[in-house]
């Protein structure tokens, strides 16, 4: 009894997202009640894009598929206006093709791609020490829809809800990305 009460205690202890607390926020709030801190360093709270249609999609600059930064940034320019965020998660979890600093993707992204639209730090986006978000999302839609590379997109409609996975292979201007993104605009939701 008294390991009971001293286990109890102690989770008192921790902060809220300890322990289950961060899945008990998203059930509530969605993919707003996750933060990332962008490239630049400053944070970045996924509440920021409330009202908006937001593409996650963990990149990397080593990759043969790394020319879809291309697609994401044309894709950004044909609907950010309409109220999309294309989201960039660099990730070193495949193959090793995300060694680079934040300031070197940066630059990459840039100088390759005219990349423009928002990009966090460098995360993990498998695993036990995989970023809370991707912990959820994985949660929510299942094994199945976990990345198992880079480039796996996941689409967030504007109240937070996972709305849609796209695996490596779609491009961002695949036809099912495009009518998936149209369907969840914020002037289409609402």
């Amino acid at each position: 009894m008294r390991t009971a009460a001293l286990v109890i205690a102690v989770f008192a202890l921790l902060p809220l997202n300890a322990l289950g607390g961060e899945r008990q926020a998203a059930a509530a709030e969605g993919a707003h009640a996750f933060a990332f801190t962008s490239i630049e360093g400053e944070a970045l709270p996924l509440e920021s894009f409330a009202g908006k249609a937001v593409l996650v999609v963990n990149t990397a600059s080593r990759c043969g598929f790394t020319r879809q930064y291309g697609d994401l940034q044309a894709v950004w320019e044909r609907f950010r206006d309409r109220g999309l965020v294309v989201l960039g998660v660099p990730s070193n979890d495949f193959g090793g093709q995300e060694p680079g600093s934040e300031a070197e993707i940066k630059e990459f992204c840039e100088v390759n791609f005219s990349v423009d639209f928002p990009m966090t730090e460098k995360v993990r986006v498998t695993g036990a020490e995989a970023h809370p978000f991707y912990r959820w999302a994985r949660t929510t839609l299942g094994a199945p829809a976990a990345p198992r590379w880079n480039f796996h997109k996941y689409l967030v409609a504007p109240d937070g809800r996972l709305v849609g996975w796209f695996p490596t292979q779609t491009r961002p201007d695949a036809e099912a990305v495009i009518q998936a993104i149209e369907a969840n605009l914020p002037a289409a939701s609402g």
